[in-house]
């Protein structure tokens, strides 16, 4: 499934695949103009699936600067490769075995200073074609329950039960409920169990050409599948394939207007925070209909 030295652009990994053709093709596919934003709530508030809280505080209250007119101001800043946080995994943020996608030995390109190959400013924004496989739906349940491996089969299943292709460039979405349960029965500890794609779906992918892949968990099934390797649809997709991860996403209200549209893809437009020798960026994705 490598695609190492595939691309001139080696830090982009598989958004190479997204041409301008690509971005008409998901353009075309808006009809009704609705937008929904996928991204998480900024929380500050320490929980069982949020160890890493985020940073939120005033700065200036009117009061710092001269009068007229009065400014207010605040800081962000945040430790985001977690699981309470909707982010992008760039290129840089994952090595198997010591090295990075391409073949670089990690401890080279990534230092204290930041990344310097596969850093998420390379990235650039994403437009395109995305596709919702929303598997509680799929299943009838109101949520998969952690641990539930989401394997081909069962991507199979979903593209023929909600009327949808993965092809070459999309960025696939998995829902798994897992925000709607969270709700309902209280967070509880995602790193140790949660729904997630089994790697013998990512060959699958693979095949497909996917560009994206992300989800309301991390794509990875937890408690992982493979001995010895705490996060292997991570390793797979982006040490392997140079597929970047969207982590955490809330797609409660994608699935709801995917379900009220009678259909299951849409324009997504991914647009990561431009920081040099960033393994990543907070991001807030919008699905457009």
């Amino acid at each position: 499934m490598r695609t190492w030295g595939r691309w001139d652009a080696a830090g982009r990994g598989a958004w190479n695949r997204v041409t301008p053709e690509h971005v008409r093709r998901a353009a075309a596919l808006v009809r009704s103009g609705r937008t929904v934003r996928l991204g998480l709530p900024w929380s500050t508030r320490p929980e069982r699936d949020n160890d890493k809280p985020a940073l939120h505080y005033m700065s200036d209250l009117g009061d710092v600067e001269p009068p007229e007119p009065a400014t207010y101001k605040d800081f962000l800043g945040v430790d985001y490769h977690g699981k309470a946080v909707s982010h992008l995994d760039a290129l840089s943020h994952v090595a198997y075995r010591g090295l990075l996608y391409g073949g670089r030995p990690a401890r080279e390109a990534v230092d204290a200073g930041g990344a310097r190959f596969g850093s998420v400013a390379a990235l650039g924004p994403l437009v395109t074609k995305g596709v919702l496989l929303d598997l509680p739906a799929v299943l009838g349940v109101e949520w998969l329950e952690p641990g539930r491996a989401v394997r081909a089969r069962d991507v199979l299943a979903a593209e023929a039960a909600l009327g949808v292709r993965i092809d070459d460039g999309c960025a696939v979405l998995l829902r798994s409920g897992r925000f709607r349960r969270r709700r309902e029965l209280g967070p509880w500890d995602v790193g140790a169990a949660s729904a997630g794609f089994h790697v013998d779906a990512v060959p699958l992918l693979a095949e497909r050409a996917v560009s994206l892949l992300g989800g309301d968990g991390d794509s990875d099934l937890r408690p992982s599948p493979v001995e010895g390797v705490h996060s292997p649809v991570h390793a797979l997709a982006v040490a392997a394939m140079g597929m970047p991860l969207l982590d955490n996403l809330d797609l409660e209200a994608l699935a709801a207007a995917c379900a009220e549209a009678g259909r299951h893809e849409f324009m997504i437009v991914v647009a990561p925070l431009n920081v040099p020798g960033g393994t990543g960026s907070p991001v807030d994705p919008v699905a457009v209909l």
